[in-house]
């Protein structure tokens, strides 16, 4: 591997970025670049609006362009910003948390439910699992009364709203449940615990695919 993932958190907020840096901290292999986690300072401090997501995939692509030494780049984001110009415009593997998220959700269930961040997400989200075939697969996707990317991993009012939606979608069929932004990194083993069953963290998903990508022959 010549050089490091690069993950891009494309939202402007470093308490996201630490926890990102945290969640994946683990995965680190004992030689070589390993990761290096970064953020767009002047994206929003939530990517929530398709507005939101336009800015930010072209701050992404942009960042990718600018960096050829690195292996290969995750984008930190659910809405997955940036994800095919990026891959139109750089060589190395692009790797997108939504689409990570949810292939590692179906390698641990049949059917498979995601929270959202917000409402308005939602509909976004699913042009996505459409484009990738899947659908027939989601039990269903709840979200959040909208709030922000930081809160949603930190907020405890926030935290048991997501155990009442994991088990929610539990109920529904779903074997395993991915988290529908980066910011949730930070309470995806207790919720795992307390909603009995699997959660996935869509980054933690997409930088292993990444690191097998970037150290492959």
């Amino acid at each position: 591997m010549r050089g490091p993932v690069l993950i891009v958190n494309p939202n402007s907020s470093a308490a996201v970025t630490e926890g990102i840096r945290e969640a994946i901290a683990h995965l680190s292999p004992a030689a070589g670049a390993g990761f290096e986690v970064t953020d767009l300072p002047g994206s929003p401090a939530t990517i929530l609006t398709n507005e939101d997501v336009a800015r930010a995939g072209l701050g992404v692509a942009a960042l990718a362009q600018a960096r050829p030494d690195a292996a290969a780049f995750v984008i930190g984001c659910f809405s997955d910003p940036g994800l095919d110009l990026a891959r139109s415009l750089v060589p190395q593997p692009v790797i997108g948390c939504q689409e990570a998220g949810i292939l590692t959700a179906m390698a641990r269930s049949d059917l498979f439910g995601i929270i959202a961040l917000s409402p308005v997400s939602v509909a976004r989200h699913r042009i996505r699992i459409r484009a990738m075939g899947v659908e027939s697969r989601l039990a269903g996707e709840l979200p959040l009364p909208g709030v922000s990317a930081e809160a949603s991993g930190r907020d405890p009012a926030v935290y048991d709203r997501c155990v009442a939606l994991a088990r929610e979608l539990g109920d529904a069929g779903a074997g395993a449940v991915v988290l529908g932004c980066a910011g949730m990194a930070p309470v995806r083993a207790r919720l795992e615990q307390d909603a009995g069953l699997a959660v996935i963290d869509p980054v933690q998903a997409a930088a292993a695919m990444a690191l097998g990508l970037a150290g492959a022959p």
